[in-house]
């Protein structure tokens, strides 16, 4: 005999046997994991179809250049370890080795620009969500830093903090810290008012709530908070880099460079790799984000 459990699951169990139950997990429609790939890789091979087209179509002779085939930007981007410096005329020497120091230097930047970022937006959330005067007293300044371009800081962080590692790592943090806030704070409120009533009925001080029904229930904003964070990490690290031009070169002056000198295809291969640090970093604090709460979160598979 077969029945369900809550789960979905089918447990088949024996007659006359009321212990020996064997449990098997749902299985979801055939192809399901295929089709997660499919959507992806249609798009990726109309995006490279349409660079190829842009190239030998749309671009005049004379333009061509400024659209390498994509072929091209793996091969000297990617595909070729070192090129020397004086190499084709005005050259500035690049490959794969000198994107990649490029890349982990802005990597170091993101790290440490998001992990200061986390520490404040989540402290910060955290007063807000139990003092209103205080959220009163910070949520303004925190929209206004988010609706400001960032270049309008520009000046004034190289005039305080010089133009090197650190003024980098504030405009990482700078752009981060809203969505951590807003995500943060969303959650911790957000939890129903019988909840709160139930553990006031068993004495919980405010603490014990926040500890184990707040930040609990709150898991899934904060996750999506970080996501989004993460990546404009990174593109504080990239935007910084353009401008503060001290210290050990990152992804972004790389590209300054490359542009300068008309290495187009070496350009377009960091601004690849930028995008790559990008998206390995949402992803990252999205399975986590799942590996946290999955086990409890109800989560839309469709």
């Amino acid at each position: 005999m077969s029945v369900f459990d809550e789960s979905g699951a089918v447990a088949h169990v024996s007659p006359g046997r009321s212990t020996d139950v064997a449990v098997v997990p749902p299985v979801g429609p055939p192809g399901e994991g295929m089709r997660r790939f499919v959507g992806p890789g249609v798009v990726f091979a109309l995006f490279v179809g349409f660079w190829y087209f842009t190239h030998h179509v749309l671009m005049s002779d004379a333009r061509k250049f400024l659209v390498p085939p994509p072929h091209h930007v793996l091969n000297d981007a990617f595909f070729t370890w070192d090129i020397p410096r004086g190499t084709g005329g005005s050259r500035t020497g690049g490959g794969l080795s000198r994107n990649l120091e490029g890349l982990w230097s802005s990597t170091q930047v993101a790290a440490l620009g998001l992990l200061i970022a986390i520490l404040i937006g989540l402290a910060l959330a955290t007063a807000m969500s139990q003092a209103k005067w205080v959220e009163n007293a910070f949520y303004p300044f925190l929209v206004a830093l988010q609706a400001m371009p960032i270049l309008a800081f520009v000046p004034l962080i190289g005039a305080l903090f010089g133009f090197d590692f650190w003024s980098r790592v504030l405009v990482c943090i700078m752009i981060a810290l809203f969505p951590i806030v807003a995500n943060t704070l969303f959650g911790l409120i957000s939890v129903e008012r019988g909840y709160h009533e139930l553990m006031n009925l068993h004495g919980a001080s405010r603490w014990t709530k926040l500890r184990k029904l707040q930040y609990p229930a709150a898991m899934p904003s904060i996750f999506t908070g970080l996501q989004i964070s993460a990546g404009l990490s990174v593109v504080g690290a990239v935007v910084g880099d353009f401008f503060f031009r001290q210290g050990e070169p990152g992804i972004g002056r790389l590209i300054n460079t490359y542009q300068n000198s008309n290495e187009t295809e070496q350009m377009y291969g960091a601004v690849i790799m930028s995008a790559l640090l990008g998206i390995a970093v949402f992803l990252g604090f999205g399975i986590l984000g799942r590996r946290v709460v999955s086990h409890w979160h109800e989560t839309r598979n469709a």
